[in-house]
Parts: structure tokens; C-alpha cells; sequence
């Protein structure tokens, strides 16, 4: 049971509310989100274009979302993410070998395993060595990196948000919401 009250959908702000009623999954996260309703559809816009508009590919994101549930206990982002991680192209070897930390896995090829490398210091050190970051820039672009961080820094604060709060975890629906997206 969340520690923190869910937000009254019903007397948010008008411009919340018709922003909640417009999303595809009424989910806990979006209801606690919700409690800070000048932040919510910013906070949703910004996850939405993660989810949306990236160059980096859709199966590199849902590695490095799911990296930073593991690494930061983020189990409801773990729970709503392995769904899509997989419908994107992960594979279970592959969210097997992050649940068990595993980054250097067989699961990976080489451009993966510098990718993980590279977020795995994003998340835990803030800042990556140079060295892991140009083995990253031999695989991404520019672009590509400053997505790599952004998409770190997103989730990292969602897990934050569900984590403290306590927000119950929903049944997975990512994907309803990543599809939504893509419309």
C-alpha cells in the first residue's frame, strides 16, 4: 500500500485533468505522478519521448531502462518494463543475465555489453570513466549517448518516485502505453 496518497483525480487543476483523462493507461505510477499536477504531463511528455522519439533503438532503451530498475531497485519500472523489453527484442537470456547482474554475459554482443557498460557507471558513479565512454562512442552516436543519459536519469528518477512512495504496482501495461505512443 502506497505510503503516500494517490492523487484525487477528480479535483485536480482543468488542464491536469483533461491531460490524465487523455492517457492510455490509467496507471499508479501516473496517479501518484499525478500528486505534483504542474509536473505530471511535462514528466509524461519527457517519458513519452523516451519511449517515442529516440534514435537510440527501441530494444538498447528497454536495456537500459531495465538496468536502472535493477540496479536501482526500481521494481514497478522492472515489472512494467520487462513486458516491453521483450516485444521490442530483448530477449529473456538477456533480462535474465541483468536481474542477475551479469553485464559482461554471453547474452550481449559487443555493442550492448558497451552500452551497459557505459549506463552501469551513468546510474552508479553519475559520471562514466573515459575510457567506457569512448568504447560507448565506437557504437553511438552523439545523440545516441546524450539519449543513453537522459533515458539513466528518467528512470532513475521514476524508481525513485515508486520506491519512496510505495506506489502498489500494477499489473504490466507498458506496452499499452508505449503502443499509445506510437500512434
Amino acid at each position: 500500500m502506497a505510503l503516500v496518497p494517490f492523487a484525487d483525480i477528480d479535483k485536480l487543476p482543468p488542464k491536469a485533468k483533461d491531460y490524465w483523462d487523455k492517457l492510455a493507461a490509467k496507471l499508479n505510477i501516473f496517479r501518484m505522478l499525478a500528486n505534483a499536477d504542474t509536473l505530471m504531463e511535462p514528466a509524461l511528455r519527457f517519458g513519452g519521448a523516451i519511449l517515442s522519439k529516440q534514435d537510440l533503438g527501441a530494444d538498447l532503451r528497454e536495456l537500459v531502462i531495465l538496468l536502472v530498475a535493477e540496479l536501482e531497485g526500481g521494481e514497478y519500472e522492472w515489472n512494467q518494463h520487462v513486458p516491453i523489453g521483450l516485444r521490442c527484442g530483448c530477449t529473456q537470456a538477456q533480462i535474465d543475465a541483468l536481474a542477475a547482474r551479469r553485464l559482461d554475459d554471453a547474452s550481449f554482443n559487443a555493442k550492448e555489453k558497451a552500452l551497459l557498460a557505459f549506463a552501469a557507471e551513468v546510474i552508479e558513479k553519475v559520471k562514466s570513466s573515459e575510457e567506457t565512454l569512448a568504447e560507448a562512442q565506437k557504437h553511438f552516436s552523439p545523440k545516441e549517448i546524450v539519449e543513453i543519459i537522459l533515458t539513466c536519469g528518467f528512470y532513475m528518477t521514476m524508481a525513485r518516485l515508486t520506491e519512496t512512495t510505495r506506489t502498489d504496482i500494477d499489473p504490466p501495461a507498458g506496452s499499452v502505453v508505449a503502443d499509445s505512443l506510437q500512434r
